[in-house]
């Protein structure tokens, strides 16, 4: 097939759209690409000139992609994280391949990473490379090869393994609960609750489960992440509904204590994720094999 030269435009000008969409401003673009702002419009304009079709709306000194740039750019992103990945593979690409691997901060370093010293014991030959990511992403958008995820993955054109279903036990200071976990759980109503951020009604489902509904608004401080909320309790500002896998330690030296006597499970449960098309790799293929005899393995982690 003869396809056009002025199909193939230069990866530099195509990087320049791609940022302007992505950062929003052509000032961030620059800063990104270590150019100006004016080398970052000149690779525009030779982008616009070589396609022969309008991508960039000029207002004053704005730019912002039209609608036919922003459908193209969604289309270019995944070929340029390609390129990128294939690059980087030319230098320190290991005998065995390298696994690039979102993972949720707190789990994937309070769960995942004490269990991967096994994993290099079996395949030494093979690179994970890590990242945390908390929001939701595009595998189209973003160079990862699989991820660890929360909740039921909708991610079109993936499939999964499930690795651990999560239980959750309410705990605080000692000093928050000086004559010891109550027999009824309305009294934690009673307490500073700590929320985390990104499940805003998980101690509405607790309490439900409790057999105590309570569908207004339960007051507490907010917070971002298990690890932010962790530190909170164990400093005595509320009780924290918990995953068993973080606070197993904490409980058993007394810095932290039950506020209920057992762990309740969740809706949700954590899986690995990762595109079809990439599940016969022979890298993914290996750690998928390894971590599904780590599933489930979740009373204890190794020390």
């Amino acid at each position: 097939m003869d396809t056009p030269r002025r199909l193939f435009p230069s990866i530099s000008s195509l990087r320049a759209l791609e940022a302007l969409d992505r950062l929003g401003s052509a000032s961030a673009a620059a800063e990104e690409l270590a150019l100006t702002q004016s080398a970052v419009s000149r690779q525009l304009q030779t982008l616009e000139t070589q396609l022969g079709v309008q991508l960039i709306l000029r207002d004053k000194k704005r730019l912002a992609l039209t609608p036919v740039a922003q459908d193209y750019v969604a289309e270019i992103r995944q070929g340029l994280n390609q390129i990128a990945q294939a690059s980087l593979k030319l230098h320190v690409a290991p005998v065995g391949g390298t696994l690039n691997l979102a993972i949720l901060p707190t789990f994937g370093m309070r769960w995942l990473v004490p269990r991967l010293p096994d994993f290099a014991r079996l395949h030494p030959d093979i690179t994970i490379n890590m990242s945390t990511r908390l929001r939701p992403f595009n595998f189209s958008s973003e160079p990862f090869d699989a991820a660890l995820h929360f909740g039921e993955p909708d991610w079109p054109g993936t499939e999964r393994l499930l690795l651990k279903v999560e239980r959750v036990l309410p705990v605080c200071a000692p000093s928050l609960l000086p004559g010891g976990a109550p027999d009824d759980p309305r009294e934690l109503l009673k307490l500073p609750l700590l929320h985390i951020q990104t499940r805003p009604r998980a101690w509405q489902d607790w309490f439900k489960q409790m057999g105590v509904p309570h569908t207004g608004a339960l007051p507490g401080t907010v917070h971002d992440q298990f690890t932010t909320i962790n530190q909170a309790a164990l400093h005595g500002l509320g009780v924290a509904l918990l995953p068993n896998y973080l606070i197993e330690q904490d409980l058993a030296t007394g810095r932290l204590v039950a506020a209920c006597k057992d762990p309740v499970e969740t809706m949700g449960a954590y899986h690995l994720v990762w595109p079809s098309s990439k599940s016969e790799d022979p890298t993914l293929r290996h750690f998928r094999h390894w971590l599904a005899s780590q599933a489930q393995n979740d009373e204890t982690l190794p020390r």
